[in-house]
């Protein structure tokens, strides 16, 4: 009994661990579908339950929930993130976010080896959800991109939240927008155009420009800021009379002249954002600038700078009206075409003047916005570009005149206020300091570019003494400026000095003026020389092949003009050589002379009269009848000839 006991033992052990094995099979399967089922119950509930709205980067709303999400705590607290120095939020508005890593080190104003000190922050990672709660709710954030070879390019946003109704979304958004706002109050968004990808990307935020700051002529900066404004008041007007809603403005003049600053300034007063778009950039053609075109916002300023050097090939239309110039000769047509092909290679742009003026009034074409062109050189425009209806407004910017002087002095160094106004200034200033001498640890500094108050009635001596030593026309504001800027703490001594500064310019100018004339009389010699050492050559290599052009003739007409030897009479032939070598050998050297120059009197008069053999060859070759007579004669006479 025993022994079968032992016999069955294993197979009491073995179905033991089969129970045991299908008990964990059970369970396994009970806990995956327990968890299918719940995964599955979930979506539901939230294909019901949650709302989710969808933000894409090339719209607004992103900006303002990325820039809203950047201040909130639980963002900063993500469970997964990435570590980085850049900006959370293009747009770069504010100065502090809640993801960042604070350092409590003593420095002035934060700058290290004269730049600021990097700032690290939390960024919440791409691809991952987030939860955050929101009056009463929780969102659930995903932050996603569509070329993740880029930084921050074609991102999107995706929030969801559990509610009845859309309310707690709208309320997000338009909080978000309001806080937006309020911190780029005083910002100009700048947007650059991408030709990769035919899109615009946010290149970055600056301070506004207070009009004041600009110094042009009398009425000219008022009427500008007027008609700007007229315009986009205006919407309704052009709509009734059917006129294309749009507004082109031409900045033409002397370079440095406060062109691009005008435009910088107007943006700030007006509240625009300023699209600036690079006509030869790489990659630029026809269809990319419509389409940048076309997705142009209603109220923005719309730039191009530099309208005259913007196209590689030119901006006058030739006679098929491709925006590409005409070849300078037709003997240089293959080069031209070459240089023409190696240029559009090299730079990337197919842009033609036609595309840019279809782009610019055609039926793509945004409506709404504001046209600004810059240009130096406004003769080498074409006027289909610069005609009103694309152009309508024309500003000559030229340089500084005694009147431009004087303000631009004044806006550099202002005048301290006078009377009660400045008892109570003072009074505040002393308190204040006084507040900060007595906090601990403080980090106030003195300014080290603090620059003195004058009077209202010194400042304006100073101003028109300035104003007195600039010459009219001559210098441009930008150079004015240069010199300001250089002596921002010093109006007195920049008064003193102004004389003699501008006798250094105008040396300078002559100096460069003459470098510049030398270096083109330079090229010109260098290229007469080479013109000349071309044409030597030329001249050259054209003798010699007439010199061997000749020589070679020489040896035909002497090979024509040696007998035929028959073989029937060679031993008459040879005896009578003999005879004739011993007859000659006895004559003397005269006689050979003679025969030397006989020869050569019979060879110039065969050059002069042609001979039969040339007349038999001219005809053998134009004519078929006369070559068949003469070559049945030949062999007549050879058949003689045989036959003696």
């Amino acid at each position: 009994m025993d022994a079968i006991k032992s016999l069955l033992s294993p197979l009491g052990m073995n179905t033991g661990a089969l129970q045991d094995t299908l008990k964990l099979v059970v369970i396994g399967g009970t806990v995956e579908t327990a968890r299918r089922a719940s995964v599955s119950a979930w979506n539901g509930f939230v294909d019901s339950f949650f709302l989710t709205a969808h933000f894409s980067q090339e719209d607004y709303p992103y900006d303002w929930l990325m820039h809203w999400l950047s201040k909130q705590p639980a963002w900063g607290r993500s469970r997964e993130f990435d570590i980085t120095t850049r900006a959370v939020g293009r747009n770069s508005l504010a100065q502090s976010t809640a993801g960042d890593l604070e350092e409590d080190e003593d420095e002035d104003d934060g700058l290290v080896h004269g730049r600021r000190k990097r700032k690290v922050q939390f960024m919440p990672s791409v691809d991952t959800t987030h939860t955050i709660y929101y009056r009463g709710h929780w969102l659930r954030i995903t932050r996603t991109k569509r070329y993740p070879d880029s930084y921050g390019h074609g991102a999107s946003l995706k929030i969801s939240v559990v509610a009845r109704n859309n309310d707690i979304l709208k309320k997000l958004v338009l909080e978000a927008k309001r806080e937006y706002e309020k911190d780029s109050e005083h910002r100009v968004h700048i947007f650059l155009a991408d030709t990769s990808y035919a899109c615009w990307r946010f290149n970055g935020s600056r301070q506004k420009r207070p009009m004041s700051s600009i110094v042009l002529q009398p009425g000219v900066k008022d009427m500008l800021l007027a008609d700007c404004k007229d315009f986009l008041n205006s919407e309704e007007w052009y709509a009734e009379r059917g006129i294309p809603f749009r507004r082109g403005y031409l900045l033409h003049g002397v370079p440095g002249s406060g062109k691009t600053s005008l435009i910088h300034s107007l943006a700030g007063e007006l509240g625009l954002d300023i699209y600036v778009v690079s006509l030869s950039s790489k990659g630029m053609s026809d269809n990319t600038l419509t389409t940048l075109m076309s997705h142009v916002p209603s109220r923005c300023i719309l730039l191009l700078e530099d309208l005259d050097a913007a196209f590689t090939r030119g901006v006058s239309r030739d006679s098929t009206s491709t925006g590409a110039p005409p070849p300078a000769s037709s003997s240089s047509s293959t080069t031209s075409t070459t240089t023409t092909k190696e240029t559009e290679a090299s730079d990337g742009s197919t842009l033609s003047l036609s595309g840019l003026l279809n782009s610019l009034d055609g039926v793509a074409a945004a409506e709404g916005r504001l046209l600004f062109a810059t240009t130096n050189h406004i003769e080498r425009l074409d006027p289909a570009l610069s005609r009103p209806g694309r152009m309508d407004v024309w500003i000559n910017f030229t340089h500084a005149t005694k009147w431009q002087a004087e303000g631009i002095f004044k806006c550099f160094f202002p005048s301290k206020p006078s009377g009660a106004t400045e008892s109570k200034a003072e009074e505040d200033s002393k308190e204040k300091d006084a507040s900060q001498k007595n906090l601990p640890g403080s980090k106030r500094k003195s300014h080290k570019h603090a620059i003195p108050l004058l009077s209202e009635e010194e400042i304006s001596e100073l101003a028109k003494r300035f104003a007195d030593a600039i010459p009219e026309n001559e210098l441009s504001v930008a150079s004015l400026q240069g010199y300001l800027l250089k002596n921002k703490t010093r109006p007195r001594e920049c008064v003193d000095e102004v004389a003699a500064w501008v006798q250094q310019e105008r040396e300078t100018r002559e100096k460069i003026k003459q470098e510049k004339e030398k270096a083109e009389r330079e090229a010109q010699e260098k290229k007469k020389a080479e013109e000349k050492e071309k044409e030597e050559k030329e001249k050259k290599e054209k003798e010699e092949k007439e010199a061997k052009e000749k020589q070679d003739r020489k040896g035909k007409k002497k090979a024509r003009s040696e007998p035929k030897v028959d073989p029937s009479v060679s031993s008459d032939s040879a005896d009578s050589s003999k005879s004739t070598s011993s007859s000659e050998g006895e004559t003397t050297g005269a006689d050979a002379d003679t025969e030397s120059v006989t020869s050569e009197e019979e060879s110039d008069k065969e050059k002069a009269t042609p001979s039969e053999d040339k007349k038999d060859k001219w005809v053998s070759v134009k004519g078929q009848s006369t070559s068949t007579s003469s070559a049945q004669t030949d062999s007549e006479a050879n058949t003689s000839d045989s036959a003696t």
